[in-house]
């Protein structure tokens, strides 16, 4: 029954209600790409470290603008730069040093120079095309706040800082299992009522995407027995096990049974669409010890399960909602806590009932505004919805939308 539903934002209270971040570990900074700092880092180096030269022109010290000087030496960058005279300046190229003496730069293009003599312009201001020392960082600043997701500017940031090896939080690891004897793995071929998994490498892909590290994947055969096993091994060495089907009320659907059997079942059927059969609970480890006699995965002895229904558009959509919010709380990073909100006019028509519907949708930009087209068909297993999809279109239940209204859309062009 609809009253039977939870809603949405209790199933995330539910999910986030006692993550921990995990560990962090040591790792060369040229390995660090999408990895989450674990620590703040603090500037110990001003950026730059010296005045220099935003141009290729003449240094001078501001007063002796207007006059014609003696070029007295060249500064190109990388060379140490002698102290210059007042009533004389030097050649400087971008990134020189800004000799001590002058406080300005003159671009060459207004320079006149006969020989060794340049003419130059008058009202030349101190600071003139000069990057002063730690405009960009100065030395004590936070360089980057713990939770930070590393990108290609903070690596930069970091490596200006002369740092070779950072702290990030260690990547989750998570077991992927795929249920239903009727899935198959490409390659195979099909028997009468088979299909291929299409999740697998789906929910792989979007898992690594945010952050996550798939160490096993396993296929689970539709009986009690075999499901339970299966969870337990998937949860002896993983952070998050992630399963696919088996979690609605079937009698060849063993995923929430075998759950509430080992460990904890918070909740399972939720006010959305597509995705109402989802199962969100802990599951219990053999031992605490990571894969090869690494670290402990978690003190707790516990690993986060997330069932997801085996619809793959319902799985797509699950995993944006609950295990990329999930997986950033596990690393500590605020940035995969929610999606970015964008605000666009509908350029469909829909109506909805009990549950809240997230509607794949490419987001068009024009000068007018931002509009959302939906694709033509939303059903759960039409996988084409989501090739492309710039966003998911969120309508609440119990509402109407009509063709210029504005809705609220989920952007998934994220890493």
């Amino acid at each position: 029954m609809a009253s039977d539903l939870k809603p949405m934002s209790e199933a995330l209270l539910t999910l986030l209600d006692d993550v921990r971040r995990l560990p962090s570990e040591k790792i060369a900074l040229s390995r660090a790409a999408g990895r989450v700092l674990a620590d703040a880092m603090v500037a110990r180096l001003d950026v730059p470290p010296f005045d220099n030269s935003a141009m290729d022109g003449y240094a001078l010290h501001h007063d002796d603008a207007g006059k014609a000087l003696p070029v007295v030496a060249r500064i190109a960058a990388g060379q140490d730069a002698a102290p210059l005279q007042r009533g004389s300046c030097a050649r400087i190229f971008t990134g020189g040093e800004i000799p001590p003496g002058a406080d300005c730069v003159v671009m060459q293009e207004d320079v006149r120079r006969e020989g060794d003599i340049a003419a130059l312009p008058d009202g030349v201001p101190a600071g003139n095309n000069v990057r002063r020392r730690g405009r960009d960082v100065s030395r004590g600043d936070t360089l980057l706040a713990a939770g930070t997701r590393l990108d290609a500017a903070a690596l930069g940031h970091l490596a200006g800082q002369g740092i070779t090896e950072v702290a990030v939080v260690r990547a989750p690891r998570v077991a992927l299992l795929s249920t239903g004897d009727e899935i198959v793995d490409p390659g195979t071929p099909l028997a009468p009522g088979q299909i291929y998994n299409s999740n697998r490498p789906m929910l792989r892909s979007l898992l690594e995407r945010f952050g996550a590290e798939v160490i096993t994947t396993i296929r689970v055969p539709d009986t009690a027995t075999s499901t339970e096993r299966c969870l337990r091994d998937a949860a002896t060495d993983a952070d998050l096990v992630v399963s696919t089907g088996g979690v609605s009320v079937g009698e060849e659907d063993h995923v929430k049974a075998a759950v509430e059997r080992l460990g904890e079942l918070a909740l399972w059927r939720l006010a959305i669409r597509p995705g109402k059969p989802l199962a969100l609970g802990k599951l219990p480890r053999g031992h605490a010890q990571g894969p090869d006699g690494g670290d402990p995965v978690e003190d707790n002895g516990q690993a986060h399960f997330v069932g997801l229904p085996g619809n793959p558009v319902s799985s797509f959509v699950g995993a944006w909602l609950f295990l990329r919010p999930l997986i950033g709380a596990l690393l500590g990073s605020p940035e995969l806590s929610e999606l970015p909100r964008v605000w666009a006019n509908s350029g469909f028509a829909t109506s909805t009932g009990p549950r809240q519907h997230y509607m794949r949708v490419r987001l068009a930009f024009s000068a007018q505004g931002v509009t959302a087209e939906a694709f033509e068909d939303q059903n759960s297993g039409v996988l084409s919805s989501c090739i492309g999809a710039d966003a998911f279109a969120v309508v609440p239940p119990h509402s109407d939308v009509a063709i210029g209204d504005v809705v609220e859309c989920l952007w998934l062009k994220v890493p």
